[in-house]
């Protein structure tokens, strides 16, 4: 079985007062886009978010079948909202993306677990950089992972995962699969503004319908 789980549940102090995963992206709120992305690929949905976020997320998420995970004390971190949204399912292996990633890849999504498959983890570099919030994660080897990370003061999502058998899908191979787009995320209102256009000009569609479990 494979579970998504949606990183919903920092401050996202650089976006303003309003809670940007509920921004309303050329008529659907945020997370609705990331959580209509991944359910093509995944057999169950969580959302990990603070308790004051429950609501409002539910809402946007009307009609789409979800579980929530509430971290027990907010905001602390990605690698803590990681090990809360895994222990809220049973799947073998979960993709994690963030939150403020409305044009994350289905089909992508799916290489990853492919990609995973005899590992604890598959994730991605872009531009450089190592993507932890956008990657497929063993649940048990992760939670152990970043448990003993957290028990040790140590916060920093590299820390758990390099411990873990991991794969890193590179960035040439993620070009050549056109995934470009679904490392993008949002931060500022610019950046809305810029995704919104992407979808109201239809370079933002779906992607990555065929994608299979």
């Amino acid at each position: 079985m494979r579970a998504g789980v949606i990183l919903a549940g920092g401050f996202s102090t650089r976006f303003g007062e309003t809670d940007k995963v509920l921004a309303d992206v050329a008529g659907v709120p945020m997370v609705r886009r990331v959580a209509t992305r991944l359910d093509g690929v995944v057999d169950e949905l969580v959302v990990n978010c603070r308790a004051a976020q429950v609501d409002g997320i539910e809402r946007a998420l009307s009609g789409t079948t979800v579980e929530f995970a509430v971290d027990p004390t907010p905001d602390e971190g990605p690698l803590a909202g990681i090990r809360t949204g895994l222990t809220a399912t049973d799947a073998t292996y979960a993709a994690v993306v963030a939150a403020d990633m409305p044009l994350v890849d289905p089909g992508f999504v799916s290489f990853l677990f492919e990609r995973a498959r005899g590992h604890d983890a598959a994730v991605p570099r872009w531009e450089g950089r190592l993507q932890p919030t956008h990657a497929v994660y063993r649940r048990a080897a992760m939670v152990e992972a970043a448990t003993w990370a957290l028990a040790n003061g140590d916060r920093r999502l590299v820390s758990a995962f390099s411990t873990l058998d991991h794969v890193v899908v590179g960035e040439a191979t993620a070009r050549e699969r056109g995934a470009g787009g679904t490392f993008t995320n949002v931060n500022t209102r610019e950046e809305l503004r810029r995704v919104t256009g992407m979808f109201e000009n239809g370079s933002g569609a779906e992607s990555g319908d065929g994608a299979t479990r």
